[in-house]
């Protein structure tokens, strides 16, 4: 019957593994292509990119550093902390730094750019409540502002970064008094110098007008130098 019909079976040993590409032959175009990539983006990249900034940007490019007397004493981009009355303060900032007395522990230390961060709290937690609230009371208290008074936001909260280098046109609007007090000076001349340095919303719709807080207070050290030097 043909159901029943015997399959002759093979007795041919299997057909023996492909042989191999020898990796001697991948190393010369491996070791190339990685010297290649490192000199692209570990050398010529960067110095392309450097060049090209300090071409178009110098400023920035240095750092956009604050001069004073030709000595650099901060950078426009990272804020520095002022609590003398005849200064404008800054926000708040939440960074902290190494305790001295115990390595192991962190202490306050506001504008700490070696530990940029913020406080991480929300907004339903207790801690950073408390401490809004003291800053308000703090902020009224100091600029002569009645207890009920609205306060901005920026001058009660930290930042992201904890190096916010600008406030609100606000803010340092209700500053004003207090800085031309503690200074005998107009405060025209102090609003006319908050003015100069006010820069308006970014493209006209991003943000509030701000004032950077150092080149202010630098322009107030310059302004009573000049006026003490006229007297």
């Amino acid at each position: 019957m043909i159901g029943d019909a015997i399959m002759p079976v093979s007795t041919a040993s299997p057909a023996a593994p492909k042989a191999q590409p020898a990796l001697k032959g991948l190393a010369r175009p491996v070791i190339v292509s990685a010297v290649l990539f490192c000199l692209i983006t570990g050398i010529a990249y960067p110095l392309l990119t450097t060049g090209v900034a300090n071409l178009v940007f110098p400023h920035q490019a240095q750092g956009s550093l604050i001069l004073h007397d030709g000595k650099p004493i901060g950078s426009a981009l990272i804020g520095q902390e002022f609590t003398a009355p005849q200064y404008f303060h800054g926000r708040p900032s939440a960074t902290t730094g190494v305790d001295p007395s115990d390595p192991s522990k962190t202490i306050s230390q506001p504008y700490n750019a070696a530990l940029s961060g913020a406080s991480n709290k929300g907004p339903t937690n207790q801690k950073l409540i408390d401490d809004v609230a003291a800053r308000a009371r703090a902020y009224r208290m100091e600029n002569g502002l009645p207890a009920d008074a609205p306060v901005p936001v920026d001058a009660v909260t930290a930042s992201a970064s904890g190096l916010d280098p600008d406030i609100s046109l606000a803010n340092a609007r209700l500053q004003a008094a207090r800085v031309a007090k503690a200074r005998h000076m107009p405060l025209e001349h102090v609003l006319a110098l908050l003015a100069q340095h006010t820069t308006p919303r970014q493209f006209g719709l991003l943000g509030v007008p701000r004032v950077n807080v150092l080149a202010l207070n630098l322009s107030l050290d310059r302004a009573d130098s000049a006026h003490t030097a006229t007297h």
